[in-house]
């Protein structure tokens, strides 16, 4: 699939002001990739590119962002991917210098609309209403998978990329796989928003309780024997940062 035609959709969905035109756009573009591009295509849409980050600072593309644009569209999303791997693997002397060449390689073969989305994806400034909420339901859509399914398996395996590609290619069976696995940290429940208390005990249908909240860190910890490791509520390892709660872990009789 060419770049443009995700740029186009990009921008259809940040224009559409329904939930469903929004889920529609992306179910459509979804329906178009081959295998091998669907875990680009989900990076890209989210705004998370599958590589992290790459190494590149905001200077950098400052400085690399006003090579002059191509006249037509020619960039393929394996052609986006793969620069991006190129550019995280450089390593070493001089490798600020080498970043900066490929990325201005990279948009140097790039429409001036595909530039304003690549340089927009490395900042993480894209403003295109393609959250994940929205991506999990329009997966689920041509794959005639619920969407309650769909959020479960993301939670389970902590990103949607993987779990797209296992719906798209085998439907609801594909989800089986997606479980609690010691040392893949699973997706936090997050608060909801409600009105006011009236409106949340309504969603509620008033089966609640109250607690105190005490400001922290959330945290999840896995355990295997001795092994013990830490994750935070974005899913980084963050072992090396609580010592105290390796050694109260370890403490447990578990």
């Amino acid at each position: 699939m060419l770049l443009n035609d995700l740029v186009t959709t990009s921008a259809a969905v940040a224009e559409a002001s329904g939930r469903l035109a929004k889920i529609g756009l992306l179910a459509e573009l979804l329906r178009r990739l081959v295998p091998e591009e669907i875990e680009i295509a989900i990076g890209f849409l989210s705004g998370e590119p599958r590589q992290g980050r790459i190494g590149i600072g905001g200077a950098t593309v400052w400085t690399a962002k006003d090579v002059s644009p191509a006249d037509t569209s020619r960039l393929t999303l394996h052609d986006v991917d793969e620069a991006f791997t190129q550019i995280g693997n450089v390593k070493g002397s001089g490798s600020a210098a080498t970043r900066l060449g490929r990325l201005r390689d990279l948009l140097g073969r790039a429409t001036r609309v595909e530039q304003d989305f690549i340089v927009r994806l490395l900042f993480g400034e894209l403003r295109q209403g393609a959250l994940e909420a929205l991506l999990v339901e329009a997966v689920a859509k041509p794959s005639n998978i619920p969407a309650a399914s769909m959020r479960r398996a993301v939670m389970m395996a902590g990103m949607l990329a993987p779990v797209a590609r296992a719906a798209l290619l085998n439907g609801d069976a594909g989800l089986i796989g997606f479980g609690v696995q010691l040392f893949q940290p699973i997706q936090p429940m997050l608060a909801q928003p409600a009105g006011d208390m009236s409106d949340a005990l309504v969603q509620l249908r008033n089966d609640v309780s109250l607690e105190w909240k005490l400001d922290g860190a959330r945290i999840q910890v896995h355990k295997s024997g001795n092994e013990i490791r830490v994750f935070s509520r974005n899913l980084r390892d963050v072992t090396c940062a609580g010592p105290e709660v390796v050694g109260a872990i370890r403490a447990l009789h578990v």
